[in-house]
């Protein structure tokens, strides 16, 4: 198995993961998720999806995939800096608003409540995992995707592109 193929497994892999590890955060911790919590999961689930994708397109698709699943993550750290500014000021809270309506009427929301419903406030503080908040965490898991879909986005050079001897021109 090359690299890239590898590399998409784990990501997916470690999506699937974070989305366990916030579904026990939630229901055995009693974190109550936040509507930008719910948009960082409807994020992983994403990558995880265009992995999953990516594993089934040849090579030449799959380089196209990854700068998507690179701008994916980029738009999840977005998300994950906006809720970490939120907690830096926590009179701008993004509590009940008309964006957690608008997430809790989303098809999946109502699917898959416990994963997709907000409920909390985005400025509650809960006490850190390994010295970083949670949306520290969703920044820096972002930024590792990131850069991992670049790395396959490189990788996955079409055949015209390489030598003889598999190096780049």
């Amino acid at each position: 198995m090359n690299i890239s193929k590898t590399l998409l497994i784990t990501i997916a892999a470690i999506c699937a993961a974070l989305l366990g590890i916030a579904l026990y955060l939630q229901l055995g911790e009693g974190m109550l998720p936040c509507p930008l919590c719910v948009v960082q999961r409807y994020v992983f689930a994403a990558i995880a999806l265009i992995c999953i994708i990516l594993l089934l397109l040849p090579v030449a698709a799959r380089k196209i995939g990854s700068w998507i699943g690179a701008a994916v993550a980029l738009a999840g750290a977005g998300v994950a800096l906006r809720h970490l500014w939120v907690k830096a000021h926590p009179a701008l809270s993004c509590g009940i608003d008309p964006w957690e309506v608008a997430l809790n009427k989303i098809f999946t929301a109502r699917l898959l409540p416990t994963l997709f419903k907000a409920d909390g406030m985005c400025s509650t503080e809960y006490e850190p995992i390994l010295g970083l908040s949670i949306p520290q965490w969703s920044l820096v898991w972002f930024a590792v995707f990131a850069l991992s879909f670049v790395l396959i986005a490189l990788l996955n050079k079409k055949p015209s592109e390489r030598s003889v001897f598999g190096r780049s021109r």
